[in-house]
């Protein structure tokens, strides 16, 4: 039995698959790099890149322990080389954001008035590290106008608005967002999120009416890039085979 007929065609491909592809695409091209995906769809992403197009990434689960193919331990990070790589630009990490404005800033750590807010969340934690130093994308499993906002309440996450008005860009860039809907980039003005797909079943209105901000459009929005058969293959039955995309990403 071939492989395209195992796992099926592209028609039934589901929203959590979709999302897994464009996650795994952040890491398209990136090299040797230290991939750190904070999330079960990020995670399974760097997983499915690293077996198809980019073979030379390092995988870890986004904290302090190397991984393998399989999410297995294979190893441990000491703090110190894992700070060379975050300050060197020779790590992307994959975040989530609890609130993300059009220039990429974002907020974990509260909502409302940082003095007395109405809830406390992770906590600032290694975001504005991270965005600064080397390239940071961003998984968020519900697209709503809640999490994608006009002004985030706190910023934790660096954007690019803020980089450079600081003078910090060597380091800082934000390739993508991705979403349960769709998948941004920073190609708009003054480099402003832009919708640079929909994931397939999803319209553009859909998207504009979850997002609490106009996000740049260029022309006709594409949909995101059907899987191969391969890929289908390896998601379903190597790196996820007992479905837990599908917990988090429900269409």
């Amino acid at each position: 039995m071939s492989a395209a007929s195992t796992v099926g065609t592209a028609t039934d491909v589901s929203r959590a698959e979709y999302c897994v592809i464009a996650c795994a695409e952040a890491w398209r091209d990136n090299g040797e790099v230290l991939a750190s995906p904070m999330g079960l769809i990020p995670s399974f992403g760097a997983r499915l890149a690293k077996r198809t197009f980019s073979p030379d990434l390092l995988l870890t689960d986004g904290e302090a322990l190397l991984v393998g193919l399989d999410g297995e331990t294979e190893g441990w990070l000491p703090y110190r080389r894992h700070l060379t790589m975050v300050t060197g630009g020779r790590r992307h990490v994959m975040m989530g954001a609890s609130q993300i404005d059009r220039f990429g800033n974002q907020n974990i750590s509260c909502i409302g008035d940082w003095s007395r807010p109405a809830r406390q969340l992770l906590g600032v934690r290694g975001a504005p590290v991270n965005t600064l130093n080397n390239p940071v994308s961003y998984w968020i499993p519900r697209h709503s106008p809640r999490v994608f906002v006009e002004r985030v309440d706190m910023v934790s996450g660096v954007g690019y608005d803020r980089a450079e008005a600081a003078g910090v860009t060597r380091f800082h860039r934000l390739p993508r967002v991705v979403s349960d809907l769709a998948v941004f980039d920073f190609a708009g003005p003054d480099h402003s999120m832009r919708l640079a797909s929909v994931h397939p079943g999803v319209s553009v209105e859909q998207v504009r009416a979850a997002t609490g901000f106009e996000p740049a459009v260029t022309g006709e929005v594409p949909c995101t890039r059907e899987p191969t058969a391969e890929e289908l293959r390896l998601i379903r039955e190597v790196i996820d085979p007992k479905g837990l995309r599908d917990r988090e990403v429900r269409a």
